[in-house]
């Protein structure tokens, strides 16, 4: 997950949060093509096609996970999902978080917005446990945005990826959702078409 450096603005923006539809996926892929360009809030060196974020954005539907967008007036300004943080089976409860803005729309609520809705849908579902894998330490805007959510720092993997000619740290953050581990046996997550 990663917001880069903001550009303050004293006006939040209201938008409208949505699942994401096929026809979006080019303005996602805009968007995350700027991080993957031009900060180290991706890992990714070469963005990836349409077509790739267009597999990446089914794969999500195919866990019966969301994948959200943000709307001001018509134009796709962020987006956010959830996916499982490993594949192993007793991992099920628990999942990671993405959230990216369009960098015109930093600082404006947008991000805060998105990962509101994530967190309440995903606690809906039955999720108990949310990761957030920040990439670069130095990346205050996403551990304040997670923070803010109520997430912590539980360690970093220090110079994990290589990029713009530096080593540069992950950062995992966790939150608990909804009962988190207090249930010993918990129910298995519903889809999230089945919490809205």
């Amino acid at each position: 997950m990663s917001i880069a450096s903001i550009k303050k603005s004293p006006r939040p923006v209201k938008v409208h949060v949505r699942l994401a539809i096929k026809a979006d996926i080019p303005a996602v892929q805009k968007i995350y093509a700027h991080y993957v360009r031009s900060t180290t809030a991706s890992f990714e060196e070469e963005p990836p096609t349409v077509a790739e974020m267009t597999t990446r954005w089914q794969r999500i539907l195919d866990h019966k996970l969301p994948y959200l967008v943000a709307i001001k007036g018509k134009r796709v300004v962020g987006y956010a999902f959830a996916c499982p943080f490993r594949e192993r089976s007793g991992y099920r409860y628990t999942i990671e978080d993405s959230v990216y803005v369009n960098p015109d729309y930093l600082g404006r609520n947008v991000g805060n917005t998105l990962l509101s809705e994530l967190i309440k849908y995903c606690t809906d579902v039955g999720f108990r446990q949310m990761i957030a894998v920040i990439g670069d330490s130095t990346n205050a805007a996403s551990l304040a945005l997670h923070s803010r959510h109520g997430f912590f720092v539980v360690g970093a993997l220090g110079s994990t990826c290589f990029k713009f000619g530096r080593w540069v740290d992950a950062v995992l953050m966790q939150r608990t959702l909804g009962d988190g581990d207090t249930s010993s046996s918990p129910e298995l997550p519903n889809s999230y078409e089945k919490a809205r």
